[in-house]
């Protein structure tokens, strides 16, 4: 078997986009599970629109997805001699001609055939003509002489058989007026050159392939599998757009996603393993095939990947999390402020506090808004909730129960929590009842871990001064 070398060919115009990851995703599943090659190509022909940021923001989504490509990525404007050449090639051979049509003359012939209800392509004008009835001062673009009759047919692994007629597929363009190779021919050239065999790509590209496919036909080249996977759609059925909400793979991180847990649920997006919601990397790459792709597009929901995403922040180790979590703090609302704080007590801290905090978050986002009370500085700020609960009898408990916290020597969850429960018992309450103006006031809200771990993790002498600062205002 020829050894698979899959390719991932963004156009450095702007973030790196989640359907873009997935596609990346995909040629990596694809790459790895046959001890491939996964290669990586920054489309930067168009020098108008491609950026160095926008291809640092490429390289940095893919790394951070932990999605690794094998070399040094390759530039196609670095390459624009060798497309020259294999134009020249073509040239010579007559699978190429010089057309020397005006963009007046092509305006025109496209509002004729608009007016005549036919589809709008070229006509292959100067197909057949000799290039010394050139009218003078035109700088010629290069097109390819595309087969008239007959068809093409695209035996695609995703999308089946898929047949164009010649016809309607014009002589494209190969080089522009100026000698700009064609996105069309450089990426046939790039392919070829770098040994390419199978193309997974949006089906978005699929009438591409067809008018690539008489490129290599023309060039006497191998074709590489194709397979062309549904677009994301939103979550109304519509192309995933800006006003579904973020799109770049930036976005996800900085809204606190861990990258396994976007990869798991990207990979669901088209790709079916029965009914089995989660994989482990390695699971992934051993079950991914091209077969189980659909051919209907999927809807991206938001809510699917926070569960999910909370599921891996579940099922990762503590430590792991942690770790997760201190890496994401530049790009978090919030977190570079909590960084400047994390020193290794409160380091120590915040580890003690995770086994409580991962329980009730679903992002790296929430999980660091719920450890929001280990950084705060006395006196806290109370939220609505938590003043109204320290207004309505929660300041005369906290006032009964300092004398006996402090007389706490063993400051533990068990020894506090013993202590309260004997409060609320001779006070015929329920324990919550006592406990929420505890959390209240050490947490500044009606909502946190358990709120014995709290006083644990703030240790004695902190949670002593929360609680007395609101029993005596």
């Amino acid at each position: 078997m020829t050894k698979v070398v899959t390719r991932f060919a963004p156009s450095p115009t702007g973030f790196l986009h989640i359907g873009g990851a997935r596609t990346a995703l995909f040629n990596w599943l694809y790459a790895r599970r046959f001890d491939g090659t996964f290669l990586l190509r920054i489309e930067d022909t168009d020098r108008e629109r491609s950026t160095k940021p926008a291809v640092d923001a490429i390289i940095d989504g893919l790394t951070w997805l932990g999605l690794k490509w094998d070399g040094e990525a390759v530039s196609q404007f670095e390459r624009a001699a060798r497309h020259r050449e294999v134009v020249d090639e073509m040239l010579a051979s007559g699978n190429a001609y010089r057309c020397y049509a005006t963009p007046q003359e092509l305006q025109e012939m496209r509002e004729k055939q608009r007016a005549e209800g036919k589809p709008m392509r070229y006509d292959g004008r100067w197909r057949d003509r000799d290039p010394s009835e050139a009218p003078p001062g035109v700088a010629p673009v290069i097109r390819l002489r595309a087969r008239q009759d007959g068809e093409t047919i695209v035996d695609d692994k995703v999308q089946g058989k898929v047949t164009f007629a010649n016809k309607e597929l014009d002589d494209l363009v190969l080089l522009r007026s100026d000698g700009g190779p064609t996105y069309m021919l450089a990426v046939v050239v790039d392919d070829h050159d770098m040994g390419v065999t199978h193309i997974i790509r949006g089906d978005d590209h699929l009438t591409n392939a067809a008018r690539q496919m008489q490129i290599y036909q023309a060039l006497g080249w191998d074709i590489p599998v194709m397979a062309h996977i549904p677009l994301i759609h939103g979550p109304d059925g519509a192309k995933l757009s800006k006003r579904h909400g973020a799109l770049g793979v930036d976005a996800y991180r900085a809204l606190g996603y861990l990258p396994a847990a976007l990869r798991n649920y990207l990979v669901r997006l088209g790709w079916s393993q029965g009914d089995r919601e989660f994989f482990s990397t390695e699971e992934m790459i051993a079950a991914f095939d091209l077969s189980s792709i659909g051919r209907s597009p999927s809807r991206f929901d938001f809510v699917k990947l926070e569960n999910m995403n909370g599921h891996f922040m579940r099922a990762m180790p503590d430590g792991e999390l942690m770790v997760a979590l201190i890496d994401s703090l530049p790009y978090l609302n919030g977190g570079p402020e909590i960084a400047a704080k994390l020193d290794e007590s409160m380091r120590v801290k915040l580890a003690a506090a995770m086994p409580g905090l991962k329980e009730r978050a679903k992002t790296l986002v929430e999980l660091l808004d719920g450890a929001g009370f280990l950084f705060a500085q006395r006196p806290l700020g109370l939220d609505e909730r938590a003043r109204e609960i320290i207004a309505n009898g929660g300041r005369e408990h906290l006032a009964a129960l300092l004398p006996r916290l402090r007389a706490v020597a063993d400051w533990t969850s068990a020894a506090t929590e013993a202590v309260v429960r004997d409060y609320a018992l001779e006070h015929g309450a329920k324990l919550g009842q006592i406990a929420q103006p505890l959390r209240a006031a050490t947490t500044g809200r009606a909502t946190s871990p358990g709120i014995f771990d709290v006083l644990a993790v703030l240790g004695r002498e902190e949670s002593l001064g929360r609680l007395a600062d609101q029993a005596t205002r």
